[in-house]
């Protein structure tokens, strides 16, 4: 029996749609720069891979609600995208095989601090303090791929305040998501628990104090989150 010095934190999970299973989170994934329109309105160029970062997977809120607007920010903007859930993984897997270590999909929000972000990207700096923040990754209950198939189509969808900001097909995606599982998978082994964020389309902004965003996938739960007065 393992004695800790102090109380473990509590592993990170989400739901499942349609049961009271919890999936556990191990590694939070995310995938930048996978849709053409989202990389020409950052000013980037298209021709350039995605990028690859992580976010803690402490940073989770299961099923939206309301969360604080984070310290350290005064541009704080939501990226809408969908998640893919693995039960399975490894090293090296085949694009022809990563369909097969999919547990499920749901939708999720990429939280970041822009402000931030561009400082980074123009000084050549890690990401962790514009994406790896409290609160920063809402993501909805999961639903299983053996009731929505394997996703290749479908609109990501977001919602401020009843007003469409965010509206593409994953369709669009630049790097799909059976080529994203082979990609990770050259760089880290993949296991059960973790999750993929794949990447936003365009209309990204900022939100504030009271707004409401309502996000969804075609096919899956959909996620309200509310941003709420400023992190204590």
């Amino acid at each position: 029996m393992v004695t800790y010095a102090i109380s473990p934190p509590k592993q990170a999970h989400l739901d499942v749609a349609g049961s009271d299973d919890k999936f556990p989170v191990r590694r939070i994934y995310c995938i930048g720069k996978n849709y053409v329109a989202h990389i020409k309105e950052m000013n980037q160029d298209e021709r350039d891979p995605p990028v690859i970062f992580m976010k803690p997977a402490d940073a989770l809120v299961p099923n939206g609600g309301e969360i604080p607007y984070p310290v350290f920010t005064n541009n704080f903007h939501y990226e809408c995208e969908l998640v893919v859930a693995l039960k399975s993984g490894g090293y090296n897997i085949p694009q022809s095989e990563a369909s097969k270590h999919i547990f499920g999909y749901a939708v999720g929000l990429d939280m970041t601090r822009r402000d931030h972000q561009a400082a980074a990207l123009a000084k050549g700096l890690p990401w962790e303090v514009t994406k790896g923040f409290d609160h920063s990754a809402p993501v909805g209950p999961i639903s299983r791929v053996e009731e929505t198939g394997v996703m290749s189509n479908g609109h990501v969808r977001l919602e401020v305040n009843g007003e469409v900001r965010q509206d593409a097909d994953i369709s669009l995606l630049i790097w799909k998501i059976d080529e994203i599982i082979a990609k990770l998978s050259e760089q880290h082994k993949l296991t059960a628990g973790d999750i993929i964020m794949t990447g936003t389309p365009a209309g990204v902004g900022a939100v504030v104090t009271g707004d409401v965003l309502d996000c969804s996938v075609d096919g899956l739960e959909p996620m309200q989150v509310r941003i709420g007065g400023p992190a204590a």
